[in-house]
C-alpha cells in the first residue's frame, strides 16, 4: 500500500526557512515521479516542485525558483523541500504526491498525480 507522509510544516516570519519532508512507503520501484504541491484557502492546488527520483530531473514553478529546493534521499524513499526566503504568499497547505507508475509525466500538473499525502501547513507572517 502506497503511503506518503509529510512533515516539517510550521509558522515562520517572512524571510525565514522551513524544510518539508515526505516519507514514502509501498513503492515498487526505486525511481519515481514525485512532487510538492500547495493549496491556499480559496485557491486551486498548484505545483511547486517535482523530481524524478534517482534521475535528477527537477522542475520548479516560477514563483519559487531560486528560493525552494527539492531533493531526495532515495535510499530512504524520502523527498525534501527546502524553502528559503519565505513570503506571506507562500502560506498554504503543502502536499507531497507521486505518479505511479511513472511514465509520461507533466511534473507540475496536479491531474497527473495519483497518490497524495495528507498535507502539512505552512504559514508565513509578514
Amino acid at each position: 500500500q502506497v503511503q506518503l507522509v509529510e512533515s516539517g510544516g510550521g509558522s515562520v516570519q517572512a524571510g525565514g526557512s522551513l524544510r518539508l519532508s515526505c516519507a514514502a512507503s509501498g513503492f515498487t520501484y526505486r525511481t519515481n515521479c514525485m512532487g510538492w504541491f500547495r493549496q491556499a484557502p480559496g485557491k486551486e492546488r498548484e505545483g511547486v516542485a517535482a523530481i524524478y527520483t534517482g534521475g535528477g530531473n527537477i522542475h520548479y514553478a516560477d514563483s519559487v525558483k531560486g528560493r525552494f529546493t527539492i531533493s531526495e534521499d532515495n535510499a530512504k524513499l524520502t523527498v525534501y523541500l527546502q524553502m528559503n526566503n519565505l513570503k506571506p504568499e507562500d502560506t498554504a497547505m503543502y502536499y507531497c504526491a507521486a505518479v505511479l507508475p511513472c511514465g509520461s509525466w507533466y511534473p507540475l500538473a496536479v491531474e497527473d498525480y495519483n497518490y497524495w499525502g495528507q498535507g502539512t501547513q505552512v504559514t508565513v507572517s509578514s
